[in-house]
């Protein structure tokens, strides 16, 4: 649980391996996934590394296996997954049977497609043929008809039906063309022969298929008639323009019906083989795709593995491999483990060694996570990666995120339906996970599946506080006011309100949450739940920038940052009580000091006045008045200026010692760094001095020693920029908390509005037509509470929670300047290539 609250101590480590144990040792740490490796060839060019061949050989067999992926998946035939746990690495003398049976599919599988394809041309060949044959039947009928040769005397003029007084033998040319060609094919044969062709043309009904991109295309049959050699080769360069494809037709019919029988024939036969070859094509990628998913995880194993290698340094022997790597101090035995096993399964006699080594360069960050903390731990380092060692916010914010939500969210119904949908989600985790739904929104919701349960469950407590349920109330505990209205005036009077002063009220407070009978207070209700939702947010704000600041002093504890304890936390934490946090209290005394009997009672005691609502003072007008060192001018008579005794002087003295934490915070680093520096440089000189009398004595004097001072300028201007931030941002924090208040009153409202405008218009509507109109309108009021007031609002209400604690939480202690830890692991390379093929 260590990591979990400060991230995971880390050490710098040198790896030396044997060649020919380090492709085992390497597979080992990919399945461990602890170990992160420095890239020690930096000004290697990536074609000149060691491995880069066998990285070649890998990129190559996934091609093959691409190819073959995508030859299955346009069959339909279903890859199996991988059953039980996933394959090792292969040793690297199995490259060679892979690459052999990966070449032997690849090989196979084309000269099959190359075979169909071929068939496929002739039967579409044929098939085409077939159709030319059959129209065109139909066509020289039609030039045979008497009703038609007008028209034909129209296109070829009557001396080139007519020559010498018998009629002229008209040549043609027949052929298939895509149909959306035929309007512009037409017009250019009209305008390119001036008329001089007829055209008959017919569409063909069954589509075909186009042997290279198996698309089913519709083409029509056409045949154009003319006279001359120059007309022909003038028709047939046009068809050649627009694909026209042309076959050859016998004009006399014996023949074409002769020709038609060959063809079908034909047809037949190709039928037969091309069965054949799609049957033999089914088997061999049938037979692929039962291993194709096991090939890739090894193919991608491998070549992770050769890439890992190409970040080691080679020794002087050429026979060891050096590699320098991050790895979690608490893990060291394990991967000592790991690299034993790796060096026995390669068979070798050396074993490894791994060394701690010394650096000053900042370690990566690691917090060990699971699929609960998970979300809440990316919800952080989508804000900074923490620094090294830093106090991590993942813990805290599994508790105060969802809780600020709900705060803001307070619905029991809403709620429900929210948790309910986190519930499922959480319920149906594997097989969810199993189906790899390719939707970036579900990923988020899905990932995210735990903090949806959290706030839908906190979501559910606030709606019982403030007795919220799709804007009704629940009467658990019977309400502590007394019924004087009749009946009529509950129903018709618009202006009803409840007044704490009066005799309608029992004196005892509801045992739990807000009183049901505020539901019907038209009048105050809206103003009553501000004042009490106003005051919540401050409170839980100034507790929650409290806790912030309060880990701050964790960190400077952690890391021996004394200097910052005194100048920088002290100051800080006074600066927040002596202000706010005092404000916090002010309402608590003004909840505890005064009742709801009021003066106007007729009460003779004093006391009794000072301590009733009448002479309760404005904590903001309190608030602003000791800021300002001033008394409330406005007091009402009978009442005291002060909420207790001797509040004035303490709350100068308040203000007074807050406005001198502020000097502290500004000037108090800069001026214990200037202290140290100076301390440093007197030490210096005096062990110069020292040393050149001990050089002149007995002979070379020792360098002086060298220490890093920083900028005493930069360390101001940036301790300037920190005090400013902190003093104005105390102030605008505060206030930022107020969207809890603001978003929770707009919540409430909407759900109030989609009852009143919907839902109770159709509770209301009587007979049976009132009941098909109270169907329609609950569809209406169910789509709006879901896509609105669930999805709408609590996507706000989230985007309004991160919010608070990005900046007005984490800015009070986490710098968020680190690097992640990004272990050499296989899981990791094989999710990203499964999501990157996705």
């Amino acid at each position: 649980m260590g990591s979990l609250f400060r991230s995971e101590e880390m050490t710098l480590c040198q790896l030396f391996l044997q060649s020919e144990a380090a492709y085992a040792c390497v597979s080992e740490l990919g399945e461990l996934g602890l170990v992160q490796f420095r890239d020690l060839n930096p000004d290697v060019n990536a074609f000149q590394r060691k491995f880069v061949n066998e990285v070649r050989r890998c990129d190559e067999m996934e091609r093959k296996l691409r190819y073959l992926e995508k030859e299955i998946r346009r069959d339909g035939i279903p890859m199996l997954e991988i059953p039980g746990e996933c394959p090792e690495a292969p040793q690297p003398r199995e490259m060679i049977d892979l690459e052999a049976t990966f070449e032997k599919l690849e090989n196979e599988l084309r000269e099959v497609n190359q075979n169909a394809e071929a068939l496929k041309r002739n039967f579409l060949e044929l098939t085409e043929l077939k159709h030319i044959l059959r129209k065109t039947q139909v066509f020289f009928d039609e030039m045979a008809d008497p009703s038609r040769e007008e028209e034909q005397v129209t296109l070829l003029g009557e001396e080139g039906l007519m020559a010498g007084g018998q009629a002229l033998k008209l040549g043609f040319v027949a052929g298939v063309i895509l149909r959306e060609r035929i309007p512009a094919f037409e017009r250019m044969l009209w305008r390119a022969c001036r008329g001089n062709v007829f055209l008959r043309q017919a569409e063909i009904d069954t589509p075909l298929e186009d042997p290279s991109s198996s698309d089913q295309v519709f083409k029509s049959v056409f045949i154009i008639f003319f006279q001359g050699d120059q007309l022909k080769t003038r028709v047939k360069k046009i068809c050649e323009g627009f694909r026209a494809t042309l076959y050859p037709c016998p004009e006399a019919p014996a023949d074409r019906r002769e020709m038609a029988m060959g063809v079908m024939t034909r047809i037949e036969d190709l039928n037969t083989v091309l069965g054949q070859t799609q049957d033999h094509r089914h088997r061999v990628l049938v037979a692929a795709a039962k291993n194709i998913k096991n090939w890739f995880v090894k193919v991608r194993k491998i070549k992770a593995i050769y890439h890992t290698l190409n970040l080691f340094n080679l020794d002087v022997t050429q026979k060891c491999l050096i590699a320098e790597c991050w790895v979690p101090a608490l893990d060291l035995e394990t991967i000592q483990l790991a690299l034993r096993r790796g060096t026995e399964r390669s068979g070798s006699s050396v074993p490894p060694i791994l060394n701690r080594m010394e650096t000053l360069e900042d370690p990566p960050t690691y917090n060990r996570t699971n699929k609960f903390t998970f979300a809440f731990q990316n919800l952080i380092y989508a804000y900074g990666v923490a620094t090294y060692r830093e106090v991590n916010p993942a813990p805290y914010t599994i508790i105060t995120f969802p809780f600020l939500f709900a705060v803001m969210f307070g619905d029991l119904g809403h709620g429900a339906l929210m948790a309910a949908f986190g519930f499922w989600m959480c319920y149906k985790e594997k097989p969810l996970q199993a189906k790899k739904i390719d939707s970036e929104i579900w990923t988020i919701f899905f990932g995210g599946r735990y903090i949806i349960l959290l706030m839908g469950l906190f979501s559910m407590y606030t709606g019982l506080i403030y007795n919220d349920i799709f804007s009704k109330s629940l009467n658990i505990f019977g309400s502590a006011w007394r019924n004087n209205y009749n009946q009529s005036t509950l129903e018709s009077n618009k202006m009803l309100q409840l007044n704490p002063d009066s005799d309608a009220y029992t004196q005892t407070p509801y045992p739990f949450g807000i009183d049901p009978v505020w539901q019907l207070a038209e009048a105050n209700k809206i103003i009553f739940m501000n004042a009490y939702k106003m005051k919540i947010s401050i409170i839980i704000g100034v507790f929650h920038m409290l806790f912030g600041v309060c880990l701050s002093l964790w960190n400077h504890l952690y890391f021996k940052r004394r200097i910052s304890i005194y100048v920088e936390f002290i100051p800080q934490i006074l600066f927040l009580v002596l202000l706010f946090f005092y404000m916090v209290l002010l309402m608590f005394i003004k909840w505890t000091s005064y009742g709801p009997n009021a003066a106007h009672l007729g009460s003779d005691d004093p006391e009794i006045v000072k301590t009733s609502a009448y002479c309760a003072p404005s904590i903001l007008i309190t608030f602003i008045n000791m800021m300002l060192f001033k008394t409330d001018p406005n007091t009402r008579p009978q009442c005291n200026d002060n909420m207790y005794a001797g509040q004035i002087g303490l709350q100068k003295f308040f203000v007074i010692v807050a406005l001198m934490c502020v000097p502290v915070m500004l000037f108090g680093k800069p001026y214990f760094i200037m202290k140290e520096q100076k301390e440093r440089a007197r030490q210096g000189h005096q062990t110069i001095e020292g040393a050149a009398e001990n050089g002149a004595a007995g002979g070379a004097a020792l360098p002086p020693p060298q220490h890093h001072d920083e900028d005493i300028t930069e360390v101001f201007i940036h301790q300037a920029i920190h005090t400013i931030e902190y003093v104005l941002g105390s102030i605008s924090h505060t206030a930022s908390y107020l969207r809890l208040w603001a978003l929770s009153l707009a919540h409430a409202q909407l759900a109030e509005v989609a009852w009143n405008m919907l839902l109770r218009k159709g509770l209301m509507s009587r007979d049976f037509e009132g009941g098909i109109f109270l169907y329609v309108v609950f569809a209406g009021w169910a789509a709006i509470s879901v896509s609105i007031l669930v999805l709408m609002e609590g996507l706000s209400a989230f985007l309004h929670t991160l919010r608070l604690h990005w900046v007005e939480f984490q800015s009070k202690f986490y710098s968020g300047e680190g690097y992640l830890f990004q272990p050499f692991s296989f899981e990791v390379i094989l999710d990203s290539a499964g999501q990157g093929e996705e």
